[in-house]
């Protein structure tokens, strides 16, 4: 059985309806994560870009699929280019063996279904 088109924005707005009910049960604790993730991913020495690889790297790691999809449409609104991706990938299964090399590989089915959407957008 193929996997299904949009998987990633699938599962990106699936997970996105379900916080919503976290932001109404505790809404601290969402307001704490998202100031939280601005803090974090704010331009400094390291670009936004750099972040989101490095964000996505430790998704792959952690074997998150919901993670992927979250970090790697941001990479792509980004402009990150699948060669970024490719390299970041590398060094993720690197450091993580197998099992990061079989969630890279669930990064550049998200990697490409973003980046179709974005190119659909823009044509």
């Amino acid at each position: 059985m193929s996997e299904p088109a949009n998987k990633y924005r699938d599962l990106t707005q699936s997970i996105s309806a379900g916080l919503s009910t976290l932001r109404t049960s505790t809404p601290e604790v969402m307001k704490s994560f998202s100031e939280l993730g601005r803090a974090a991913t704010a331009t400094g020495v390291l670009d936004a870009k750099t972040k989101e690889l490095i964000a996505l790297a430790l998704s792959v790691a952690a074997r998150c699929d919901p993670c992927i999809g979250f970090h790697t449409k941001a990479l792509v609104k980004l402009g990150g280019t699948r060669q970024e991706l490719d390299e970041t990938l590398g060094v993720t299964t690197y450091m993580g063996g197998g099992p990061s090399l079989m969630y890279a590989a669930n990064a550049v089915a998200a990697f490409d279904e973003f980046s179709k959407a974005s190119a659909a957008r823009m044509a």
